[in-house]
C-alpha cells in the first residue's frame, strides 16, 4: 500500500491572487508546504497539481514534483484526481489531499492520518482531521466548520451552524460539544477517483461543504483528532503574520 499525497495549488485565488508564488521567506509559499508533507515520514511521494505553468515551473525550481491539470476543476479534490488517475497503482493505495495553504502543517498530523486510514478505519474509504476549538475562538463562526463523531470516531455530520444546538444553554455555543474540522483529507485511491465523478447531493450545496458528499452517500468518514490547528494562510494578512513568524524562529 503506496501513500503519496497531493497539493492542490492554482493562481487565481480570490483573496490572495499568486498566493503560492508569495517568497518573502526566501521560499516559495508551496515550498513551504511541500516540505512539511516530505517530512511526513509514512508519504512516499509529493506531487503539486496545478493549472498555472508559473507554479509548476516554481515548484520544479526546488526539486519538488509538479502536474499540470486541466483549469476548469470545480474544487481541489477534483485536480487531486486528474492527477492520481494518471498513475500507476492499486484501489487501496491513500491519498493524501493537503491544501497549498498550510506551511505550517504538523507533519506527524499527516502520518496520523495515514495511520488512521490504513490501519483501525478498514470501514472507511476516506479520513480527515479534526482538534477540539480553541478556548478563545467561537465555534458558532460559520467559517469555523465544526464536525460531530460517534463513539467509533466516524462522523455524522458537518456543519457551518453550531452542532448539536445547545437548547438547555439557550443556543450560547459548548467548546466540548463538536471538534473544529481541519480541511486535510486522505483517500483510497479507487474512492477518491469514484468520488470525484459524483454529483453533489443536496447537504453539500446547501452548506458548501464537499465532504457531506461522503455522508450522503452512506460512505464512513473517519476523523483523526489532533491537538490543535495549525495556521493557515487566506490572506495577505495572514501572510504577513506567517513571515513574522518564520522571522522570530529563524531568529531564536
Amino acid at each position: 500500500m503506496d501513500v503519496i499525497a497531493v497539493i492542490p495549488a492554482r493562481f487565481a485565488s480570490t483573496r490572495f491572487p499568486g498566493k503560492p508564488l508569495a517568497n518573502q521567506t526566501g521560499k516559495f509559499l508551496i515550498q513551504h508546504v511541500v516540505e512539511r508533507v516530505q517530512a511526513a515520514t509514512r508519504i512516499g511521494r509529493c506531487i503539486v497539481a496545478t493549472d498555472d505553468e508559473r507554479i509548476a515551473d516554481a515548484v520544479r525550481s526546488f526539486g519538488g514534483e509538479a502536474e499540470l491539470t486541466r483549469a476548469d476543476h470545480p474544487s481541489g479534490t477534483d485536480r487531486i484526481a486528474e492527477v492520481v488517475a494518471r498513475l500507476p497503482g492499486t484501489p487501496d493505495d491513500i491519498v493524501l489531499n493537503v491544501q497549498g495553504d498550510e506551511p505550517e502543517i504538523e507533519p506527524a498530523y499527516l502520518d496520523r492520518l495515514a495511520a488512521c486510514l490504513a490501519g483501525e478505519s478498514v470501514d472507511c474509504p476516506a479520513a480527515t482531521l479534526a482538534c477540539p476549538f480553541p478556548s478563545d475562538s467561537d465555534p458558532a463562526d460559520p467559517n469555523a466548520v465544526k464536525v460531530v463523531v460517534n463513539a467509533a470516531g466516524r462522523a455524522l455530520y458537518f456543519s457551518r451552524s453550531l452542532i448539536p444546538y445547545p437548547r438547555d444553554r439557550g443556543g450560547q455555543p459548548d467548546h466540548g460539544l463538536s471538534l473544529l474540522h481541519l480541511g486535510v483529507y486522505a483517500y483510497r485511491r479507487g474512492f477518491l477517483l469514484e468520488f470525484s465523478n459524483l454529483e453533489p447531493g443536496d447537504l453539500e450545496q446547501v452548506e458548501r461543504l464537499e465532504q457531506l458528499r461522503v455522508l450522503e452517500r452512506g460512505y464512513a468518514l473517519a476523523v483523526e483528532v489532533v491537538e490543535q490547528a495549525c495556521a493557515g494562510v487566506d490572506t495577505p494578512e495572514d501572510y504577513a503574520r506567517f513571515v513574522d513568524r518564520c522571522a522570530a524562529a529563524g531568529s531564536s
